[in-house]
C-alpha cells in the first residue's frame, strides 16, 4: 500500500470522526453538506446541488463505457449519545447512530481516488451525496432532482454490525426489507370506572388488539417468509378511576416484499375490526407504506459479489446470516428505477444500529473505499 492511499483512508477517518461530532437530522443536512461540498472543492471536483441537501458528482461524463452511480447517505439520528468518545456528537439530541457519517467518508475517499485516475474510467461515474435516508425519502427527492439521470446502474452499501468484520452479505433479489407503520384507534364509550356495564371499553379493547395482532406472523404468515408486527405504543389516558372514550395503538411493519406487505397490513385492519367489534367498540386502522424492498438485481449483484471477493477475499459470504434482514433502506428507490445491487459489510462494532452507543468502525473505511472504487471501473489501489 503507497502513501497515497494510506493518507487516503487517514483523511478519510478524520473527515468521518469531524462529520461524526455535527450530525445533523434528515433534510437539516446544512452543515454536513457543506463539509461535504469543501471536500469535494478541496479534491478538485465539481458538483452540484441536488434535492436540497443532497450533493452529485460527475466523474469522466465523455467516458464511452457504462455509467455508474455509487451512492452515500448523510443523516443522523434523534437520539442523545452516549458513547463517551473524544468525538462524540456535540449536538444535544442528535447523533450518527447509523453510521452514515462512516458512508459518506468512505465515499470522499472514493471521489479522491477516482479523481485521480478519471482518465482511466471506463465509463461516466456519478457519486451520490443523499440527504434523508432516516424516513426521509431522500432517494426520491434525489431522483426528482436528475440524480439517476443518464445513470446505468447504481451500486450502494451499509454498515452492519451482525455481521463480522470481512464478512457481507449480497444476495440476488431482496437484502432488505419492505416495511410501513399503522395506527389503531378503539373508539368506545367512557364512564365511572364502578360501572362497567355502562361503558365500552376501548382499553380492554386495545389491550385484546395488541395480542390479537401476534397472530398475523404466528398464525397467518408462513415460517419460511421473514416478517415483523411489532405495537411499539399504547396510548389511553385517563384518570383511575375513569374509563375513557378511546384508545390508540401503533406499530411498524417489516415484511420480505411489497406484496407480503400489502397482505399484512390486510389482515391487521381485519383482526383490528373484528377484535373490537367482540368488545363493543369501533376501530379506525391507518396504514401507511414506508420504503419498499431493496431488491438486488441479479447481473449487478453478481458484478458486487465479484469485487467483494476481491476485496475481502473468498471467505466474505456469511452463510448463517439470512436475507432479507428485516430493516428497510430507502435505496430501494433507486433499484425500482434501474438496476443496480446494494451489499451490508460486516463491522467490527458490537452495539447495533441506532443504539445511543453505537459508532462507525473506522476499520470498514478502507474496504469500503476499495469496493466503491473496483465497481466504478478504476485502477485498484495498492
Amino acid at each position: 500500500m503507497n502513501d497515497s492511499w494510506v493518507e487516503n483512508v487517514a483523511r478519510a477517518t478524520e473527515l468521518r470522526r469531524e462529520l461524526h461530532r455535527r450530525p445533523e437530522l434528515a433534510w437539516a443536512e446544512h452543515t454536513t453538506a457543506a463539509a461535504v461540498r469543501a471536500e469535494l472543492d478541496a479534491i478538485g471536483l465539481a458538483w452540484r446541488a441536488c434535492a436540497d441537501t443532497g450533493t452529485v458528482v460527475r466523474l469522466a461524463p465523455q467516458a464511452p463505457g457504462r455509467h455508474v452511480a455509487l451512492r452515500a447517505d448523510l443523516d443522523g439520528m434523534p437520539i442523545h449519545e452516549a458513547t463517551g468518545l473524544p468525538y462524540a456528537s456535540t449536538i444535544e439530541g442528535v447523533m450518527h447512530a447509523c453510521g452514515h457519517d462512516g458512508h459518506t467518508a468512505a465515499l470522499l475517499a472514493a471521489a479522491r481516488w477516482l479523481h485521480a485516475h478519471e482518465s482511466a474510467l471506463p465509463g461516466p461515474v456519478t457519486l451520490l451525496f443523499q440527504p434523508a435516508e432516516e424516513g426521509g425519502h431522500g432517494a426520491r427527492g434525489m431522483i426528482a432532482d436528475g440524480a439517476l439521470d443518464g445513470v446505468d446502474v447504481v451500486f450502494g452499501w451499509h454498515n452492519w454490525p451482525g455481521l463480522p468484520l470481512g464478512r457481507a452479505l449480497c444476495p440476488d433479489g431482496p437484502v432488505m426489507s419492505a416495511n410501513g407503520t399503522f395506527e389503531v384507534e378503539l373508539v368506545g364509550r367512557g364512564g365511572h370506572a364502578s360501572q362497567p356495564e355502562a361503558t365500552r371499553d376501548p382499553v380492554l379493547a386495545a389491550a385484546a388488539v395488541v395480542v390479537a395482532l401476534q397472530q398475523v406472523v404466528a398464525r397467518r404468515t408462513s415460517p419460511a417468509q421473514a416478517a415483523v408486527v411489532a405495537v411499539t405504543s399504547l396510548h389511553a389516558a385517563s384518570a383511575a378511576t375513569v374509563t375513557p372514550d378511546t384508545a390508540s395503538l401503533a406499530g411498524s411493519v417489516r415484511a420480505a416484499d411489497d406484496e407480503a406487505r400489502t397482505r399484512i397490513f390486510r389482515l391487521i385492519d381485519e383482526i383490528a375490526r373484528a377484535t373490537a367489534t367482540a368488545h363493543g367498540v369501533r376501530a379506525e386502522v391507518e396504514t401507511t407504506v414506508r420504503y419498499g424492498a431493496t431488491v438486488n438485481h441479479p447481473g449487478p449483484a453478481t458484478e458486487l459479489r465479484e469485487r467483494l471477493t476481491t476485496v475481502l477475499g473468498a471467505g466474505w459470504p456469511e452463510p448463517a446470516a439470512a436475507t432479507p434482514v428485516l430493516a428497510s433502506e430507502d435505496f430501494s428507490y433507486y433499484l425500482q428505477r434501474i438496476p443496480g445491487a446494494f451489499t451490508l459489510l460486516g463491522s467490527g462494532t458490537t452495539a447495533p444500529l441506532h443504539s445511543a452507543e453505537y459508532d462507525f468502525d473506522d476499520a470498514l473505511l478502507d474496504p469500503a473505499a476499495r469496493l466503491l472504487v473496483g465497481l466504478a471501473g478504476a485502477p485498484e489501489p495498492p
